[in-house]
């Protein structure tokens, strides 16, 4: 891929690899390595990491392999490697792939009963040709492909559009089916961004769906990446970001996970060199509510976040891949890269970005500390995408700060959370510098004040409103208002309210958080401290008397208030869980 290539991160239990990406001679990959990673496909791409079928055996010469051995190690030069984190993978695209068209035989006359066939009728216009002339094919995926067309009549006379044409003679699962109707229903639903693709109209006729959008003539960022030698400066690199940043928020505000962020995915309007971006192709997005996990595994390899592998994940997914997109504008190279998709996966689940080869020494700390900040693999600690936008790397950027649904899930927290966990969150609060504060104001001017300074439950209730589309409605995002109720009669000043909106996960991911903790503890120790029983305690974080051993750490024997080490665990909790495994 030109220079846009990717290190061999030596992940332990890889396993033995088949080359799948091609590779010129000084080790850089070539194009098909970055493009030929699908999310699903007919051939399916995840293949597993040993060897099957190949004549070859793992055991030494003059071993014969039998099932009753029960010590392999004895046998193994070293254990087994673990499973193949592509396994679950490989059963979620047969799932939304279907199974192999069956071959071809006399219909069983024995009472069997025939599987009742899919519904593909989608409800569409059936006008397509009357209403639109094709024109040449402009790219290809692996549900379809996409041309160019012209309008014929209608306010899109004449104009130049794109017009997605999917198959439905590869909707084979009813999952497959819902990935379209779910598609269509996302694209009519966003609107009123301008990064984000137009949609102008969906067709369908007995053999194919037809999804009408814009026409982006200026090619894929993937296309500009290599012709600019696989990597942007700062500065370019600065303006493609705020693009993608800014469109991933509309979305995430609207309840819309993506789910499929690659540099395939965002096309340029023109060929001009400052011409805008838009986020395209949203067949594996779904809409999501805040508090709700998604468990199915899809997106592209090289993009996938730790979390998805897990099958337990959020919004923060998107941003893992922004994380990806950054890396590779930066220094022209995937930090995540193996022969295998299998390898590319262990990868993704141990190995860590490499920041020390060239670029990475030339590389502003500020540039690097915004992709760590992305590429955390705990989700926790990961900045959402309007908090990316008031990152000190960015700052120079001319952009607006969107409003940020993370706010309204971490002021319900506060609002539920006890007197003196108040106390715990207001003291760090108080630790907050500057960079940390630039957000949080953001977001206060954008709840609109109240004469007084203070906002109630009225503002953040218009806030949404103010933002809202179909698409929010239909991800039931304003359902959160319900939650908040305890606002009702209460106003917050910005001071309780940089108390309820700051996470510390995220805080904890800064390279200053000891310094911020140790500020925070002191304004505690001053203000919120006080004597605290072990049961006591042990309420306020929901724990039976099991926890009691591991919290008698926490609080200090010579006044009964809580430590340091006892504060900053407070300011997290504990899960019965991990107390039952530190107990143990």
């Amino acid at each position: 891929m030109g220079q846009c290539y990717g290190k061999n991160i030596s992940v332990a239990g890889d396993g033995p690899q088949t080359p799948s990406t091609s590779t010129t001679g000084n080790g850089t990959v070539g194009v098909p390595s970055v493009r030929n990673t699908p999310a699903h496909s007919s051939n399916s791409p995840w293949r597993s990491p040993f060897p099957h079928g190949t004549g070859t055996s793992p055991l030494p010469p003059g071993v014969s392999p039998s099932p009753a051995r029960s010590t392999p190690r004895r046998f193994f030069r070293r254990p087994f490697p673990p499973p193949s984190p592509a396994k679950h993978i490989k059963a979620s695209l047969a799932k939304r792939l279907g199974p192999p068209k069956p071959k071809e035989g006399p219909i069983p006359e024995d009472g069997t009963q025939v599987e009742r066939p899919l519904d593909k009728s989608f409800g569409y216009s059936k006008n397509f040709a009357a209403k639109y002339e094709l024109g040449k094919e402009v790219g290809r995926g692996h549900f379809g492909h996409t041309c160019s067309a012209q309008g014929k009549k209608g306010e899109l006379k004449g104009q130049l559009l794109a017009v997605k044409i999917i198959s439905k003679a590869k909707m084979t699962t009813a999952i497959s089916i819902e990935d379209v109707r779910r598609e269509v229903k996302i694209l009519k639903a966003l609107s009123g961004h301008p990064n984000l693709v137009k949609f102008y109209d969906a067709c369908e006729d007995a053999n194919n769906v037809y999804i009408v959008m814009e026409l982006c003539e200026g090619g894929e960022l993937l296309d500009r990446i290599l012709s600019r030698g696989g990597r942007y400066t700062e500065e370019d690199a600065k303006v493609i970001v705020v693009q993608i940043l800014s469109v991933v928020a509309f979305c995430h505000l609207q309840g819309v996970v993506h789910r499929d962020l690659k540099p395939e995915n965002f096309l340029f309007t023109t060929g001009d060199e400052d011409a805008p971006m838009r986020l395209i192709d949203f067949g594996l997005s779904d809409f999501i509510r805040l508090d709700e996990r998604l468990n199915d595994i899809v997106g592209s390899a090289y993009y996938v976040a730790p979390e998805v592998l897990h099958r337990s994940y959020n919004m923060e997914a998107d941003i893992w891949s922004i994380g990806v997109i950054t890396y590779i504008l930066l220094c022209g190279s995937r930090p995540f890269w193996a022969r295998t998709e299998s390898g590319i996966f262990r990868a993704v689940l141990r190995a860590d970005p490499n920041f020390d080869d060239a670029p990475w020494p030339s590389v502003s700390p500020e540039a690097k500390d915004f992709v760590k900040r992305l590429l955390n693999k705990d989700h926790r600690k990961r900045m959402t995408a309007a908090q990316a936008l008031t990152h000190p790397w960015l700052r120079d950027r001319i952009c607006s700060v969107p409003l940020d649904t993370m706010i309204y899930k971490l002021v319900k927290s506060y609002l539920r959370a006890t007197p003196f966990r108040r106390a715990a969150l207001k003291a760090l609060s108080k630790a907050l510098t500057e960079d940390e504060l630039v957000y949080l104001k953001a977001q206060y001017r954008l709840l609109e004040p109240q004469k007084d300074g203070r906002v109630s439950l009225e503002n953040f209730k218009t806030a949404l409103i103010r933002n809202a589309t179909d698409a929010m409605k239909e991800s039931r995002v304003p359902a959160i208002i319900n939650t908040m109720e305890q606002l009702t009669y209460v106003k917050m000043d910005f001071e309780e309210f940089c108390a309820a909106a700051i996470s510390t996960y995220q805080l904890e991911a800064l390279e200053k958080w000891e310094q911020i903790a140790s500020k925070a503890f002191e304004y505690f120790e001053q203000e919120g401290n006080r004597y605290v029983s072990l049961e006591e305690l042990a309420r306020e974080l929901n724990l039976g008397p099991t926890a009691h051993s591991i919290l008698n750490d926490w609080i200090r024997s010579s006044d009964g208030k809580l430590s340091f080490i006892g504060y900053t665990k407070f300011l997290h909790g504990v899960t019965i869980r991990s107390s039952n495994t530190r107990h143990q």
